[in-house]
């Protein structure tokens, strides 16, 4: 009897400690993440998604996220190349496409890439003048993404995107954009004023071109001008003596006319 309770606690012994080499052997990584093994300090790859085994105390796997990770680059005080003080933050996307290398490479991927992308955006932004900066950003975004993107090849990683987010000027630099900006606006104005000064000056050319060729409709548009002064009230229209009594009448006419319509 003390015989079989010995057998069966040792079998007992021996499915829990099969149980937990199981457990420790078998691992699941999810669908967007892989499992770089080393077998005894050698690289054997990488596994996933789903269940893998591995050799307790003789494999270690480090676990990659192959999903796009966004990180900000901290605000970053730069000198332009017009040496113009200017704080300029950015975001970064990128993800890993090769979990091997980007675990073998470099030590730590995702600290690497954001130095790198710090020290990028420094030398970019110094190489531009402060009006490119504020009017090219998407220009200056694609040009970050592909420097950063070549450095970031050999660790397997691949810089999808670089926004410029922000960018802060000093205080009496906005007040000069501003002043320039209503100076420009001026100028617009003011442009716009002799266009149409200078349009109206050639219509009144070309007017007056044309009544020197008719006389008679110099006297129609005299005519005309005459009877809207008549038509005012209280108002004594004095013509040469030239013009004829037929204007007098005229004039008189219209002025009959149109006084009982103000009464």
């Amino acid at each position: 009897m003390a015989l079989s309770v010995s057998s069966v606690s040792g079998l007992f012994l021996l499915v829990i400690i099969i149980l937990m080499f199981l457990g420790a052997s078998l691992k699941i990584v999810k669908e967007y993440e892989r499992a770089v093994i080393f077998r005894l300090g050698r690289l054997l790859g990488a596994k996933g998604p789903g269940l893998f085994f591995r050799i307790p105390m003789v494999d270690v796997f480090r676990k990659v996220d192959l999903r796009v990770v966004t990180f900000d680059v901290p605000k970053q005080r730069i000198i332009t190349k017009d040496n113009i003080t200017v704080d300029v933050d950015a975001v970064v996307y990128y993800r890993v496409f090769d979990p091997v290398r980007a675990v073998v490479s470099v030590e730590n991927y995702i600290f690497a890439t954001n130095l790198l992308a710090q020290t990028t955006l420094r030398d970019i932004i110094g190489q531009v003048e402060l009006d490119d900066l504020l009017a090219k950003r998407e220009e200056l975004g694609r040009r970050l993404t592909e420097i950063i993107d070549a450095a970031t090849d050999p660790w397997g990683i691949k810089v999808t995107s670089v926004s410029i987010k922000d960018v802060s000027l000093p205080e009496t630099m906005q007040r000069a954009i501003a002043k320039q900006a209503e100076a420009e606006r001026e100028r617009r104005s003011r442009i716009i004023m002799a266009e149409g000064e200078y349009q109206a000056a050639a219509k009144m050319a070309e007017a007056a071109k044309m009544y020197e060729k008719n006389p008679v409709a110099v006297r129609l548009r005299e005519l005309q001008t005459l009877t809207e002064i008549a038509r005012e009230r209280n108002l004594v229209v004095v013509t040469p003596s030239a013009t004829g009594s037929d204007l007098a009448t005229i004039l008189g006419l219209v002025k009959q006319q149109t006084s009982p319509r103000e009464r």
